[in-house]
């Protein structure tokens, strides 16, 4: 494997989601087949919501430290609340990564029947209008990756809504994450975030324009993500390269540390991990294994959750 200067850029597609999607459904499926990275404009996210969620993360990751730790939950993996700096490291890797987060996942209703997967929310007292920022942005998350999830499916050869019941009540997971300046008392080799592959089913980000975001292509090289300004980042998370059989990719990215004055500022960034219900099975699509082409077992979103969580050292 290879590193490459930053200026490399993948050849992924950047598209607009608000045209007919036939148009663009088989420029996505290359695009995620040969790097599982796509670019959307157009995403239907309103920019002043965006703006608005910025301002309270930057506000809620101001606040002191023991502020924000008395917002860690014990044993729930991660999926809700603050996860400190320090703790999250990528699959095999030896030191963590420089960044610390707050997880806003799925709010469902009293005596939901997938309420045992997801636990309630919790919000931080000290930021005024936190909760219905963050309410908001889920939703509008939520809309983006259905309407991508049905150009992919459009390629598939599939229906055009055929994920809409894979997803409904799905256990998707909102990440305000913040990377510090970078400090001289970082341990040696640790980068802002590790190399990894995500879990989910597809991934949508928010703040990827600042440099540092970088995918693994096929051929061993680390190229750079170039964003355009308001851009989502879309990459087809591990969920989905199983369902599709590899057809679609799963691909290894990290964010690495910059040089000069970036290295003195924070990062931040928005992900929006889209997942499968808990109880959907993943079984690879049949129109996705060819003539005496091998296939993983099917295993159910959460059972394959709760495995990759513990390999991450959330769970």
């Amino acid at each position: 494997m290879t590193d490459t200067t930053s200026e490399q850029q993948a050849d992924i597609a950047v598209v607009s989601i608000a045209q007919p999607l036939e148009t663009i459904a088989d420029e996505l499926g290359r695009s995620f087949a040969e790097y599982g990275f796509a670019v959307i404009r157009d995403h239907g996210i309103p920019q002043d919501l965006i703006d608005r969620a910025e301002a309270k993360s930057r506000e809620f990751f101001a606040l002191p430290d023991g502020v924000k730790r008395a917002y860690k939950l014990e044993g729930g993996g991660g999926a809700r609340g603050y996860t400190p700096f320090g703790t999250e490291k990528a699959k095999g890797a030896e030191v963590f990564d420089l960044k610390e987060f707050w997880h806003v996942g799925r709010t469902l209703p009293e005596g939901h029947q997938l309420a045992e997967f997801m636990a309630p929310n919790i919000w931080p007292e000290e930021v005024a209008g936190f909760e219905q920022t963050f309410f908001d942005l889920f939703a509008a998350f939520e809309t983006a990756g259905l309407r991508v999830l049905e150009a992919i499916a459009l390629h598939l050869g599939l229906e055009r809504d055929f994920f809409a019941p894979t997803v409904e009540d799905g256990n998707s997971v909102m990440r305000l994450l913040h990377y510090p300046p970078l400090g001289d008392d970082a341990p040696e080799g640790a980068i802002r975030a590790a190399a990894h592959g995500d879990i989910n089913t597809i991934t949508l980000l928010l703040g990827a324009e600042e440099a540092g975001l970088e995918l693994l292509t096929r051929q061993g090289d680390w190229r750079a993500v170039d964003v355009p300004p308001g851009a989502l980042v879309i990459n087809v998370g591990d969920m989905l390269e199983r369902l599709t059989n590899g057809r679609l990719r799963s691909t290894t990215h990290r964010v690495v540390n910059p040089r000069g004055e970036a290295a003195r500022r924070s990062r931040y960034s928005m992900p929006f991990f889209l997942h499968f219900r808990p109880d959907y099975v993943i079984e690879p699509l049949a129109s996705c294994i060819g003539e005496g082409q091998d296939a993983p077992e099917p295993i159910s979103s959460h059972d394959f959750l709760m495995q990759r969580l513990r390999e991450i050292n959330l769970a």
